[in-house]
């Protein structure tokens, strides 16, 4: 059973960094929960407003329901007790229904919902979805809008009013009107997340919109560059964002944008060049080449430098 209410677990979430933990497969694919445990822990040991297990970085979409509950009671059972898990729900409604009673049984403290699965749907549509899940659960739930999830300020203050334990709405659609929107329309009533791939790129802007916290996929390599990063935006210390995303950030991008899915790939990338491997990616993610992981890692060996 969770130790936060919705309402606490809102308040939490927005107070610090996020971050998606990837999770470990061995050779052949399989989940490796013991160096999946390890590194929750070594995450778990730093100051954030929360842990996301199984999520996009976490390839939720390439794990089966199975290994979805597997991952999150994974991650609840290794994780301190005060760093929040919420697990991912997704798929039709029905499906991301089941998802969220898996969530409360391997004891996690919220849920992400991701976009339905590859259909399109009206605002209507999504609405019921949303308040489907919603009460199919006592645990907070976040929205995450992005793909074919474009949710506006009316269908979330709708549902917002019909569904106390909604409690957050993550941006991964990058639309500074609609985001404007959301905000003046909703208020404090949501917290606000910043989910873009590479979230660091857009955090400061994103500040000024009312979005206090972001998922940082870097943590998961870089914990103590991704921490000070934060407590930059979050002081508007402009240059030495400016220096950190000159430094780190955009050259890291810059590998990342080769090709589609390297959003996830670079992190586990990551991971191997500071000596944490957590296995190759699943199909259909590709890993980098080892040209591109050599060049990952000469970029990560100058982080110490960047510390601001």
């Amino acid at each position: 059973m969770s130790s936060f209410s919705p309402v606490e677990l809102g308040r939490r979430v927005g107070s610090g960094l996020l971050s998606f933990p990837v999770t470990h497969f061995a050779g052949d694919l399989s989940f490796d929960e013991d160096a999946y445990r390890a590194s929750i822990a070594r995450l778990g040991a730093y100051d954030v407003g929360g842990l996301f297990a199984a999520g996009g970085t976490g390839e939720f979409f390439s794990l089966t329901p199975v290994e979805v509950e597997r991952v999150t009671a994974a991650a609840v059972a290794s994780a301190p007790e005060e760093t929040p898990i919420l697990a991912p729900a997704g798929y039709g409604t029905r499906t991301a229904c089941e998802f969220a009673a898996a969530a409360e049984r391997a004891g996690a403290d919220g849920i992400l919902l991701f976009p339905p699965y590859l259909t399109e749907a009206s605002q209507e549509g999504l609405a019921a979805h949303v308040e489907a899940v919603c009460r199919a659960t006592s645990l907070g739930v976040i929205v995450y809008g992005r793909a074919n999830a474009v949710y506006c300020a009316d269908t979330l203050a709708r549902v917002a009013e019909a569904c106390p334990n909604l409690i957050g709405y993550k941006d991964g659609i990058g639309d500074i009107e609609a985001m404007t929107r959301i905000h003046t329309r909703l208020g404090d009533r949501l917290t606000y997340i910043g989910g873009l791939p590479t979230a660091e790129t857009f955090a400061l802007p994103y500040l000024e919109l009312g979005v206090t916290t972001y998922s940082s996929a870097i943590f998961n390599f870089a914990p103590e560059f991704a921490l000070s990063f934060y407590d930059a935006v979050r002081e508007r210390r402009r240059e030495d964002v400016a220096r950190m995303l000159d430094g780190f950030v955009l050259p890291y991008t810059q590998i990342r944008n080769r090709r589609p899915g390297y959003a996830v790939s670079i992190v586990k990338a990551g991971m191997t060049a500071v000596g944490h491997p957590a296995g190759p990616v699943r199909p259909p993610l590709t890993d980098l080449t080892g040209d591109e992981l050599a060049e990952l890692t000469a970029l990560v060996e100058r982080l110490p430098g960047l510390s601001a």
